[in-house]
């Protein structure tokens, strides 16, 4: 028979810690949620806890129907999946190509790769190439090129390869597999954990990105440059669907925890999937036999 630990009173300071630390990360995003369903008088007045007083759905129909969201959304439910795949697919390549101990050139281009991680050619040249050397302008190519590859990942990528056996590819190379079949069929399914990771990193990125809608392409409005504008043009307004329209039932500030809301639950719904490849990617190289 197991016998039980006796709890100290550091456990119990640990319980009370971790309890407030708790408290403190979900509140503020329980407060946003509450903002964004509450009453516009109550959010004026500054009554705003976790719970909505009053409970609007005013700001939510502003966001989605005055808003013209559909197709920015749909833009940028495709930018993120398109960009995802490709930048996954493109980086595994690199990585693997650059973990090949038969690559002569690996250091010099890994090198090269790094230096861009310090120095960068400026918003300026990076202007003029996207805009007149490729003419991407309000192309929706212009959201999958310019970040197809992040070093950042690449390393990550490259580092989970270093640890794997080299013989797996011996043995392959030895079974007649080519360069493809061994990045295909063997790299690939033993890196799940760092692939899962970096798809978290790209999907994250281009999920949030606005400032490539911005510079780069007006007509072709991605969901978080339509939300900005919202909120930029967000005015206090009467809501004709309210029971009474004695007050104002749209605020700049509701309409703000509003757009919030809807830029940030896609990503939440999403990170549950892969928090474990996510933690198992994040450790790569932190044990080695």
């Amino acid at each position: 028979m197991a016998v039980k630990k006796k709890k100290t009173w550091f456990d119990y300071f640990l319980l009370v810690f971790f309890i407030f630390l708790m408290v403190i990360t979900l509140y503020p995003f329980l407060n946003v949620l509450a903002i964004s369903f509450n009453d516009a008088t109550d959010t004026v007045r500054n009554i705003n806890f976790v719970i909505p007083r009053v409970f609007t759905l005013s700001n939510y129909r502003y966001v989605f129907k005055e808003g013209g969201i559909a197709m920015p959304f749909v833009i940028s439910v495709l930018k993120t999946i398109i960009g995802t795949l490709l930048g996954v697919i493109c980086t595994a390549m690199l990585a693997y190509t650059l973990s090949r101990k038969d690559f002569i050139f690996r250091k010099p281009f890994t090198l090269l790769f790094v230096v861009t991680m310090y120095v960068s050619g400026g918003l300026i040249p990076e202007y003029l190439l996207i805009m007149r050397t490729l003419k991407l302008g309000n192309n929706f190519m212009v959201y999958i090129l310019p970040g197809m590859i992040w070093v950042y990942n690449m390393i990550l990528v490259r580092s989970y390869i270093d640890g794997l056996p080299y013989a797996l590819q011996e043995a392959a190379v030895l079974d007649g597999a080519n360069d493809f079949q061994v990045w295909y069929k063997i790299i690939m399914p033993l890196c799940k954990p760092v692939i899962a990771t970096v798809a978290l990193f790209y999907a994250v990125g281009q999920w949030n990105s606005f400032m490539d809608t911005y510079l780069y392409a007006k007509k072709l409005p991605t969901l978080q440059y339509k939300l900005y504008e919202i909120m930029s043009q967000a005015t206090v307004q009467i809501d004709p669907h309210s029971a009474s329209n004695r007050t104002a039932a749209i605020t700049p500030m509701s309409v703000r925890m509003a757009v919030t809301i809807v830029a940030t639950v896609p990503i939440v719904i999403v990170y549950p999937f892969l928090q474990k490849y996510f933690i198992g990617g994040m450790t790569v190289g932190s044990v080695k036999d």
